[in-house]
């Protein structure tokens, strides 16, 4: 239990200083360390990261960083969706829901090695989008358990212009929406200890106030980059656990292989970069 407190406290500071990361890892560990069933622990982990987001969000609505207009927007289509994916989840088989995760863990990782574009200062809000978009990161949200941070902050960068700054807390908003509105979805349907949920939630929620902290202080390249070799490594663990060793060994495989090709090609832009033009 106190491995998973202090893990729950990792939780936290993902959440609050990348907007992103609470289910990700929150599933795994009510998993695999307190030993929860695939469904009941898909349920904790909606409430635990639900929230764990309200309290990772007073810092930044505080700051200012919160669009609410556009977090709105993109939340109630995440809350339909996310109690969509939440009646859905109960017909869907337990292990296929871990393999689910496991893929969607290994593709966040690999889509996190790479470079982030810089957004537009300033782009018309593509409504229609952002709440097919919502929609489509709330029914993940439901079924996997996943409150899909590391697909909505790229999002509200690239379609809404938003800085990193204001994309991060407008996504911790989200995700708020997302993940409670995914717990009502299996209230009476799932099981869930609470005791347990609101242990590993209070040391979630005092690291979330600790990630908001630090959001404006730590480089975010640096933070994802760890937090993507973090990510790959526990789904290259999932896949081995549930499907077979060589679909983890392979999942690790190909994460290594992209972060070498991401390596080199940056170095080679660098370098084309810095090399003297002739005259």
């Amino acid at each position: 239990m106190i491995l998973a407190l202090v893990l729950a406290l990792g939780i936290g500071i993902s959440l609050g200083m990348l907007g992103g990361g609470g289910s990700i890892l929150t599933l795994p560990i009510l998993v695999y360390v307190l030993h929860l069933e695939a469904k009941p622990a898909v349920a904790t982990s909606l409430f635990v990261v639900g929230i764990t987001s309200v309290a990772a969000l007073v810092p930044h609505a505080r700051a200012g960083r919160v669009r609410y207009k556009i977090g709105l927007a993109f939340g109630a289509a995440s809350m339909t969706g996310a109690f969509v994916g939440g009646k859905v989840s109960h017909f869907l088989p337990s292990k296929g829901l871990l393999l689910a995760f496991a893929v969607v863990m290994l593709v966040t990782a690999l889509a996190m090695m790479r470079p982030r574009r810089a957004a537009p200062a300033a782009l018309a809000r593509p409504w229609g989008r952002i709440l097919a978009v919502g929609f489509a990161v709330g029914i993940l949200t439901g079924i996997l358990g996943a409150g899909g941070g590391f697909v909505i902050v790229p999002a509200l960068a690239l379609l809404c212009g938003l800085e990193m700054p204001a994309a991060v807390a407008t996504s911790v908003f989200i995700i708020a929406i997302n993940s409670l509105a995914g717990f009502v979805g299996y209230v009476g349907v799932v099981p869930v200890d609470f005791k347990l949920a609101g242990a590993v939630t209070a040391a979630a929620v005092v690291g979330s106030v600790i990630g908001a902290a630090l959001s404006s202080k730590v480089r975010p390249d640096t933070l994802r980059g760890a937090f993507a070799w973090l990510v790959l490594t526990m789904s290259a663990f999932m896949l081995g656990r549930e499907a077979h060793v060589a679909a983890g060994a392979l999942a690790l495989g190909v994460g290594v292989g992209v972060a070498l090709y991401l390596r080199r090609a940056k170095k080679r832009a660098t370098a084309a970069a810095e090399a003297p033009r002739p005259a």
